[in-house]
C-alpha cells in the first residue's frame, strides 16, 4: 500500500516540504492518549534476539534512525514507536542556522537515491535541550554534532566542546561529524591533527565526568584506505569508542538518472542505492583492519532486510536507515527485524 498509493502521492511534493508534514504528523498523533501503545503494537517487534550491547548501551534492537531525519531532537519518542532502536538527533550547531539556499534536497526515484545539501539546518542546541529535558527513561538517543558553518575550521574544535558539554547528561552517545559534504571544507577537519585537536578536547572534558558517553567519529564513503587507516589511528590514540560508517557521498558514478537532470541538481551529498556497496566495502574494511576491536554502526544504503543482514554480516554492531526509511515506508523497521529475528532463530536450529 506504502508503495503503491501512499508513496506516488508523497512524492508529488518537494522532499523537504513532505518532511516537515511527517514529523508535525507524528508530533500530532502522539498527542492522542493510546496511540503511542497502539504504534508500537503495529511497528515495533521485541524478542531477546534482537537485543544488542554496544560500547556499554543496552539496545532493544540494532535498527536505529541516521541523523537528519531528527535534526532538532522533536519526534524521538515517535520514532521509538515506530519501531527503531535508538534516534541520532542533530546535527546539531552550537547555534541555529538556516543551512543552504532552498531547494536543497532532491529525489532519484531510478536510483531509489536522495541528495541533499541541507547544511546542517537546525535551531540550535538550546532548542535541542528543551526537547532533550523531556525524554522518558528507557530511550537510546544519540547526539550528533557539527561546527556552525560560519565558524572557521581553527575554531571548531570550540564548538565541538560546546556542543558535548551541553548535551553530555541528555543523550547516550555522541557522534562527531567532520564528514558531512554540504558544510564549506568541513571535510577538511578529517585530517589527522585537526581531529586529535578536536576529540582530545572532548575526551579530556569526559575523563572528568561521573558518566560515561560513548564518542563515535562519522566518515565519509570517499576516503581511501590508507586515510581510512589515519582515521582508525587517531581513533586508536584518543581513545574513541567506535566509528559510523558511512556519511553520504560526492560521487555521481553508476547513476540511472539522466545525466542532465543530475548535473541540474548540482552539488550535495548522495544517498541510497548507490551508496550500498562502498558503505559495506567500508564497514567490512574497518572491521577486518581493526580486528573487531571498534564497534561500528553502519549507515548508507541499506534499502531491502538483505542489505541490513549484509551490514550486520560485514561487521556493523548497529545500523541505521535514512532513505530506505523514506522509499519503504513506516514498516521497514518491522520487516528488518522480523528478518534479524528469523536469522537469529535459523542459526539456532
Amino acid at each position: 500500500m506504502y508503495k503503491k498509493i501512499i508513496r506516488p502521492l508523497l512524492f508529488r511534493l518537494p522532499p523537504e516540504t513532505i518532511h516537515r508534514i511527517i514529523v508535525t504528523l507524528l508530533r500530532v498523533v502522539h498527542y492522542i492518549p493510546g496511540s503511542g501503545w497502539a504504534m508500537r503494537a503495529v511497528f515495533a517487534v521485541r524478542h531477546p534476539s534482537l537485543e544488542r550491547e554496544v560500547f556499554g548501551i543496552r539496545f532493544p534492537n540494532p535498527v536505529g534512525i541516521a541523523a537528519g531525519f531528527d535534526k532538532d531532537a522533536e519526534v524521538f519518542e515517535e520514532l521509538r514507536s515506530l519501531g527503531f532502536g535508538f534516534t541520532e538527533v542533530g546535527t546539531v550547531t552550537p547555534k541555529g542556522q538556516g543551512g543552504n539556499p532552498r531547494p536543497r534536497l532532491f529525489r532519484l526515484p531510478l536510483d531509489g537515491a536522495l541528495v541533499n545539501r541541507m547544511g546542517f539546518n537546525n535551531r540550535g542546541v538550546e532548542n535541542a535541550l528543551r526537547h532533550l529535558r523531556r525524554r522518558k527513561r528507557g530511550r537510546i538517543i544519540g547526539g550528533n554534532l557539527g561546527k556552525n558553518t560560519l565558524t572557521p575550521n581553527e575554531g571548531a574544535p570550540a564548538d565541538y566542546l560546546k556542543l558535548f558539554r551541553s548535551l553530555y547528561v541528555y543523550v547516550d552517545y555522541f557522534v562527531i561529524n567532520v564528514s558531512c559534504p554540504n558544510v564549506a571544507n568541513l571535510t577538511h577537519l578529517q585530517d589527522k591533527d585537526n581531529l586529535r585537536e578536536i576529540l582530545g578536547g572532548l575526551t579530556e572534558f569526559r575523563r572528568g565526568q561521573n558518566q560515561y558517553r560513548p564518542i563515535l567519529l562519522k566518515i565519509s564513503p570517499d576516503l581511501t584506505e590508507p586515510q581510512i587507516d589515519d582515521m582508525i589511528a587517531v581513533l586508536s590514540e584518543c581513545g574513541i569508542d567506535g566509528i559510523v560508517a558511512t556519511n553520504t557521498t560526492t560521487s555521481r558514478e553508476g547513476l540511472a538518472t539522466p545525466s542532465e537532470t543530475v548535473a541540474r541538481i548540482g552539488k550535495g551529498g548522495l544517498s541510497g542505492s548507490p551508496l550500498t556497496r562502498r558503505s559495506l566495502e567500508t564497514v567490512r574494511y574497518i572491521h577486518r583492519k581493526t580486528e573487531g576491536r571498534f564497534p561500528i554502526i553502519g549507515v548508507g544504503g541499506i534499502m531491502t532486510e538483505d542489505d541490513a543482514v549484509a551490514m550486520l554480516e560485514a561487521g556493523a554492531s548497529l545500523v541505521q536507515v535514512y532513505t530506505g526509511f523514506i522509499y519503504n515506508g513506516p514498516c521497514f523497521v518491522r520487516r528488518i527485524c522480523k528478518r534479524l529475528k528469523l536469522e537469529a532463530e535459523a542459526k539456532k536450529e
